[in-house]
């Protein structure tokens, strides 16, 4: 796991991110079109917030919506950025729920990416301030910032607005997290496609994207990776040039490249726009590497606007703040606290068995340094993974979204969890609509495959947050 997007960066969550992601390797530009608002906000963040002794400060970009609200008293709803520039608050069904609840929507870039950088370079060094820890911190800093801000603009002192958290993939993690952290500052949590499971080798990944893709997909995806790994061996040249790839010299890199461009179809609702010509393709014996080689160009590389250089291990070594330079930051967080390696598994793999721990461990050690280790247990056992204990938090997965498998997916009394089932539902589909490539505006859910299951899950979290925001009801203090 925009990354939400890039929860492929490794993990194409990993992120298509409209403002954002994990999501994995998938790094895409924004439509201005597709906001609500750009107008750019600031304020004065602190550097670490486990040091007594260190003070420093950065500045950290926001935005605001307030079309919707119903002021003094209406709630407000943060909608948390990911592992990617976060250029406003995205038009999606966060909106609809807003105008529905009456609410101002804010919106905070996370630490690191976008224009909220607290260094001039991305050292490994640098990078230490750089973990979802921190993240949860500066929002609840800024959460009391922007209420006492809210309180000043209104004249008025001590009172507190009900507060409600959105994200999806990365930042659905964050949303659930920080209910689960703080949860006397918000009455409640939307965790979208959230991977709150920290996992070292990822097999269910793969095994999830030959379920979504079916039989001759899966068939036709297998034969592809097959002869590309052929051809890698007599000419491996000519085939990373057939893919618009060349300069990605390293065999893992290459390969990882390639299964990344076959999730973001299913990842992303768009599963027809690669299975139909593979398919046709293998039955009319047709060269299946030049029909893939197609698809990553033109609808990959194309289209979804993803940059080769992001799978670049020489380009992510660079510590240099610049266009893609977020690859490098999700790859941080990925080496150092969260792993989700999309190995292949044993048998019946659908990437090449190279995509293995071996080439993560690697990449991760060649790109940051000797001891970078994603500490999975101690990650999970902060937070709690797919156990987590916390309460009043909409857990919500799309069935064919390879990053489920690191969700919550099982309902608990206080803690509802759906999976919304349908041909093209993927990651994020309860906010995003499918697909989502270009983002539908308010989330539109006419082009699901099966847009009652996304409207009967929709209903399940108004319920929600309609129960829970009344629960919520504080004039003053915040004892929630």
């Amino acid at each position: 796991m925009e990354m939400e997007l890039h929860l492929l960066v490794p993990f194409l969550f990993l992120l298509l991110s409209f403002h954002g992601v994990v999501e994995s390797r998938v790094f895409i530009k924004s439509n201005d079109s597709k906001f609500l608002t750009q107008d750019e906000l600031w304020f004065e963040q602190t550097l670490d917030h486990f040091s007594p002794i260190d003070h420093r400060q950065f500045r950290q970009r926001y935005y605001e919506f307030l079309d919707y609200f119903q002021a003094p008293d209406g709630p407000i709803f943060l909608k948390l950025c990911g592992e990617s520039s976060c250029d406003g608050i995205s038009n999606d069904y966060t909106s609809v729920l807003a105008k529905k609840f009456g609410a101002a929507v804010v919106s905070l870039e996370h630490r690191y990416y976008g224009k909220s950088s607290p260094f001039k370079s991305l050292t490994t060094e640098n990078l230490r301030y750089l973990s979802s820890k921190q993240a949860l911190f500066d929002l609840a800093v800024f959460r009391q910032y922007y209420q006492e801000s809210l309180n000043l603009k209104l004249n008025r002192s001590n009172v507190e607005n009900r507060w409600f958290v959105f994200g999806v993939s990365y930042s659905g993690a964050l949303s659930a997290w920080f209910r689960l952290k703080f949860p006397h500052l918000t009455c409640g949590s939307l965790a979208s496609s959230a991977v709150v499971l920290a996992v070292y080798n990822f097999t269910d990944f793969d095994k999830q994207i030959g379920e979504s893709a079916g039989a001759d997909c899966k068939a036709a995806l297998q034969e592809v990776t097959k002869l590309v790994e052929e051809k890698l061996v007599s000419d491996g040249k000519a085939v990373k040039t057939l893919f618009g790839a060349a300069e990605l010299k390293i065999d893992g890199d290459f390969l990882f490249f390639l299964a990344d461009a076959a999730v973001i179809a299913f990842q992303y609702g768009n599963p027809d726009v690669l299975c139909t010509p593979l398919v046709e393709a293998k039955k009319d014996g047709k060269n299946l590497v030049d029909v893939y080689a197609n698809y990553v160009k033109n609808y990959y590389l194309g289209k979804f606007g993803v940059d080769v250089q992001t799978y670049n291990q020489q380009f992510l070594k660079n510590p240099a703040i610049r266009e893609g330079s977020e690859a490098r930051l999700w790859w941080f967080q990925v080496c150092t606290e969260v792993a989700y390696f999309q190995v292949a598994p044993s048998n019946d793999s659908i990437r090449s068995s190279k995509v293995d721990t071996r080439y993560h461990l690697d990449l991760c050690k060649n790109v940051f340094g000797e001891g970078i280790y994603p500490d999975v247990e101690a990650t999970n056992t902060y937070y709690g993974g797919t156990g987590i204990a916390g309460s009043k938090i909409v857990f919500s997965n799309g069935s064919q979204d390879p990053w489920r498998h690191a969700s919550k997916q099982t309902s608990s009394p206080s803690m509802p969890s759906y999976i919304i089932s349908c041909h093209n539902c993927g990651h994020g589909t309860d906010l995003r609509g499918c697909p989502q490539a270009p983002l539908n505006p308010e989330g539109d859910d006419q082009h699901c495959s099966s847009p009652d299951a996304v409207h009967k899950v929709r209903q399940q979290i108004v319920e929600h947050i309609d129960l829970w925001l009344s629960e919520c009801q504080q004039p003053t203090g915040r004892g929630y």
